[in-house]
């Protein structure tokens, strides 16, 4: 069976600055990748792939100095997200409903972002239950219950 946790997270001042900022940059890349995958449709007439789309990641590292600090699988799942919601559209119009396009995000609209499959882990330093996230921090957490031994953590 299929469980999906939620545990709070305690940062200090300066990790929710950082947290912050990471969000801000996949917000950025979200948009952009939008905006790639609208000039994409005009020269070609159809919808990129999502592995083309993230195939560009690392051309878009080498000049925008802000993406390298952000852990690469979250940048993945940034591209994942944008091709979530054209699904999610695609099923409403085939349901009748009429759906505009999908629109840019502004700050206050995005507000998480994924570690999916590897970059974190859950720690015991000093006594307190940290999550170390890879390019990040390690970040205090309240573990209000436990974790079952079994468990296999998939994603954050």
């Amino acid at each position: 069976m299929y469980y999906a946790y939620k545990y709070r997270l305690k940062p200090s001042d300066a990790h929710r600055e950082e947290l912050d900022r990471h969000r801000d940059i996949c917000r950025q890349l979200y948009n952009h990748t939008l905006y790639r995958l609208n000039e994409y449709q005009d020269e070609h007439g159809d919808l990129p792939s999502m592995a083309t789309l993230r195939s560009e990641l690392p051309d878009l590292k080498k000049w925008w100095d802000g993406l390298s600090d952000v852990y690469s699988k979250v940048l993945q799942t940034v591209v994942e997200r944008l091709f979530d919601n054209l699904k999610g559209l695609s099923k409403l119009k085939e349901n009748g409903y009429a759906v505009g396009q999908l629109k840019w995000k502004p700050p206050r609209e995005f507000r998480s972002f994924t570690y999916s499959q590897s970059g974190f882990k859950l720690n015991k330093k000093g006594g307190q239950t940290v999550l170390s996230l890879s390019k990040l921090a390690d970040i205090p957490i309240r573990l209000h219950r436990a974790i079952p031994d079994d468990a296999n953590l998939n994603q954050v």
